[in-house]
């Protein structure tokens, strides 16, 4: 049996209704054209559609069994990566008839060595290392897609397998000095393949080569705008959501506030939104959110409602149990508040990609990374179908349609924080005393990045309480009280993420001011970690 992919769970789940992308196409300013990309359960097909959407061109992943039939607007079709081999007895194969040897079409990775094993060639087992970073030693003088690419640039490879023979009518393009079939095309047809990622930073040429593909070979124009997104989004909630009325969980972030004003301008005062103060934000965040919110013409109910939370949290340690715990009770804040106005029929969420994609795996439940109670589904009993205009977006993305409709800086450059808020970041048992010590080490290392000016040069930030503690000298007096972990990185999405490199003087004030002015804690580390192989949350 296949690899079951996140977007054929999604399309069976009888709730889950987006309002933009595969399900339900716009209704004015309509895209012309497109990309498709044909998803095999790769981790970096929605990185592929993320560096297409780069270049203003829109596109839409689909399940390798189920895309719609190619029609005019599909300039190019692309085929993901896989964890699966070709030689696998259950591997994906998917029918490209209507698109091989029709229209323009790339595979990448798996795709290439798909598009070698299903039409008379030859993959095989590796004997060689080929995952990481390596070079091509031959490019092929005059290929379309290699146009401005160097020879010896840097690409990433990460296969197992490896093609051995190419078959009849196929053209070596481009190699490596471990792999002869790097790059391929087939004579008399726009069809190409390549054995590395042009999705991935590693790729030095990446995004010329997929440039080369969707712009001089698929021919689309990149007239794709955060504009236009708001337009199509506008008028297919406007038809999608009539006159009922919608409730938006808001959490204060760029995501549920550009949510919010899209929904605003679809369905006005039939939108409340509902901030809710689950006891996990930062230092005074309530106040502040709902202060940043005077101004912008929404409908904003608060509710303190964190005792709830926080009583029955008291004492767990496991994380995905903390989740499920914050999600039930968020769902269950939102059933109360959802009675007390009539006709609520709609939730809408500000959920985006990276939270799809890390909540749900390829390959089903069991290896889920993490829950997210955004995008967990909601009970039979609240009898409320999700809206979320955002779902396919990336955070880049998303703070560029934020400016299109004119949202304040101070929103738009917020970092991004955890729905879960600071339970995820208490490692451990959870307790009142424990969140109370991280708010205030939090506050600090926010609110100096700030004073400082990097809070603008760094995607996200925050501080980790470890249930780990050591020993220390205050005075004249021994310590023995618990470790803190300062986290920021930098980032575009939120799929990779890098280490940000603060200032030494910056992380030694911080760290002095968080063991001088909180109790309890009298150790600070930097996480000098990456995304991959680490999350930028720990839990």
């Amino acid at each position: 049996m296949a690899a079951v992919t996140w977007l054929e769970k999604f399309f069976n789940h009888s709730k889950r209704i987006p309002i933009f992308g595969h399900i339900f196409k716009p209704e004015i300013g309509t895209v012309q054209e497109k990309i498709l990309i044909l998803d095999f359960g790769s981790q970096y097909t929605q990185l592929i559609a993320r560096r297409v959407r780069e270049l203003n061109v829109y596109c839409e992943i689909y399940p390798f069994n189920s895309y719609p039939w190619p029609d005019k607007s599909v300039r190019g079709v692309i085929l993901s990566g896989s964890p699966y081999s070709v030689r696998d007895s259950n591997a994906p194969a998917p029918d490209l008839t209507g698109i091989k040897g029709e229209i323009p079409l790339l595979g990448v990775c798996y795709g290439a060595q798909y598009l070698v094993h299903a039409f008379g060639g030859e993959v095989m087992p590796s004997d060689t290392r080929e995952y990481g970073r390596a070079n091509l030693v031959y490019v092929l003088a005059g290929d379309p897609l290699f146009r401005n690419v160097r020879t010896d640039t840097q690409v990433w490879m990460s296969h197992g397998d490896t093609i051995v023979k190419i078959p009849a009518g196929y053209q070596v393009t481009g190699s490596t000095s471990d792999v002869e079939a790097g790059a391929f095309r087939i004579t008399g047809e726009e069809t190409w393949g390549i054995q590395f990622h042009p999705e991935v930073y590693h790729t030095t040429d990446g995004k010329q080569i997929l440039t080369n593909f969707v712009s001089d070979i698929c021919k689309c124009s990149g007239t794709w705008t955060p504009d236009l997104f708001v337009d199509s989004t506008i008028a297919e909630l406007k038809t999608r959501l009539g006159n009922d009325r919608v409730l938006l969980g808001l959490s204060g972030g760029v995501d549920s506030t550009v949510a919010a004003l899209l929904l605003h301008k679809a369905v006005g005062d039939n939108l409340t939104c509902i901030f809710v103060d689950n006891g996990l934000l930062r230092k005074n965040e309530y106040d502040k959110v709902l202060e940043s919110y005077l101004g912008l013409g929404l409908n904003v109910k608060g509710v303190r409602a964190g005792h709830r939370f926080l009583s029955q949290l008291e004492g767990i340690s496991d994380p995905e149990t903390k989740r499920k715990i914050i999600g039930r009770v968020f769902v269950e804040v939102f059933d109360e508040e959802a009675h007390k106005i009539s006709n609520v029929r709609w939730l809408a969420q500000g959920t985006i990609y990276p939270d799809v994609i890390e909540s749900v795996s390829v390959n089903g439940p069991s290896a889920t990374i993490k829950s997210h109670h955004n995008v967990g589904g909601l009970p039979e009993s609240m009898n409320l179908k999700i809206v979320e205009p955002l779902r396919l977006l990336f955070k880049d993305e998303v703070r560029r349609v934020g400016q299109s409709l004119d949202l304040p800086e101070y929103i738009l450059k917020r970092h991004p924080f955890p729905g879960p808020g600071l339970a995820i970041r208490i490692l451990g048992k959870m307790t009142k005393e424990k969140l109370e010590m991280l708010k205030e080490a939090d506050e600090i290392f926010i609110e100096g990045m700030k004073r400082h000016n990097l809070y603008d040069k760094v995607w996200q930030a925050g501080v980790i309480l470890l249930p780990v503690q050591s020993v220390g000298v205050m005075g004249d007096e021994r310590t023995y009280e618990y470790t803190v972990v300062l986290r920021a990185v930098s980032s575009t999405d939120g799929m990779t993420a890098d280490w940000s490199h603060l200032p030494y003087d910056f992380l030694g004030s911080v760290s002095n001011e968080i063991i001088n002015k909180v109790k309890g804690i009298n150790r600070v580390v930097y996480d000098i970690s990456s995304k991959p192989p680490s999350t930028i949350e720990w839990e």
